[in-house]
């Protein structure tokens, strides 16, 4: 999560329009990219079944630092100037931006899900860690390699590890999990459980004893909410 934008002065509104890309029914959410099943289709797992496959473990925070997990890097395109995080803030447009040299954005149009509002200034946004940074240091099960939280930090090969929300939204979450804090748009919180468990068993992390009983709570009314999920390499 980005802490670092000045208090906000959000343009925003309550939604009117169609819901973009991180926005789906509660009763029909397929959260991430796929899992392998039998000759490598990707098999949806009812929610409930997703969650008993996250192992349960004590969190473990000591020695924690964001600078950890570098970000952002240069994104996918090293010739667009410009980096993850602008770039997520631009596959995610609901009407585009313009962009000019350095990546410098103007105008576009953006909803955030988790506060259901829309925000016209790219510079009101936060790219959100789905499954905070903190989070996953302290969800990892052995400690991982630079590369690797590097990798997580700017991943794009998923369409749920990053986000962009506004940054009240973002700034009100910080590092919590779903036993903490749950998007302030309630019909938002099925998707938001598929997607944080599918981010989980996609970086093989594990979950807390209170974190894994908000989810199977938060399953009981999502029960036709899918996940599918891809392993990160």
């Amino acid at each position: 999560m980005l802490r670092g934008l000045p208090a906000l002065a959000l343009c925003a509104l309550p939604l009117l329009a169609a819901p973009a890309a991180h926005s789906a029914p509660a009763a029909t959410v397929s959260a991430a990219t796929g899992v392998s099943g039998p000759a490598g289709a990707r098999v949806p797992l009812p929610l409930f079944e997703a969650i008993d496959r996250l192992p349960v473990a004590v969190e473990h925070r000591e020695g924690y630092k964001r600078d950890l997990y570098k970000h952002w890097n240069r994104g996918l395109n090293s010739g667009d100037d410009c980096d993850t995080r602008k770039e997520v803030i631009l596959a995610e447009a609901v009407e585009a931006p313009a962009v000019a040299a350095g990546c410098k954005l103007t105008g576009g149009l953006w909803r955030s899900a988790y506060d259901n509002v829309v925000v016209t200034d790219a510079a009101r946004l936060d790219v959100d860690h789905f499954v905070p940074l903190a989070e996953v240091y302290d969800s990892e099960q052995a400690p991982w390699t630079a590369a690797r939280r590097e990798a997580y930090a700017n991943d794009q090969a998923s369409p749920d590890t990053l986000i962009a929300v506004s940054a009240a939204s973002n700034r009100s979450k910080a590092d919590k999990d779903p036993a903490e804090w749950l998007p302030s748009d309630g019909s938002y919180h099925c998707t938001y459980a598929a997607t944080w468990v599918a981010t989980k068993l996609r970086w093989d992390l594990a979950v807390d004893e209170n974190e894994h009983l908000a989810l199977l709570g938060l399953a009981e009314d999502c029960p036709t909410t899918t996940v599918v999920y891809e392993p990160a390499p």
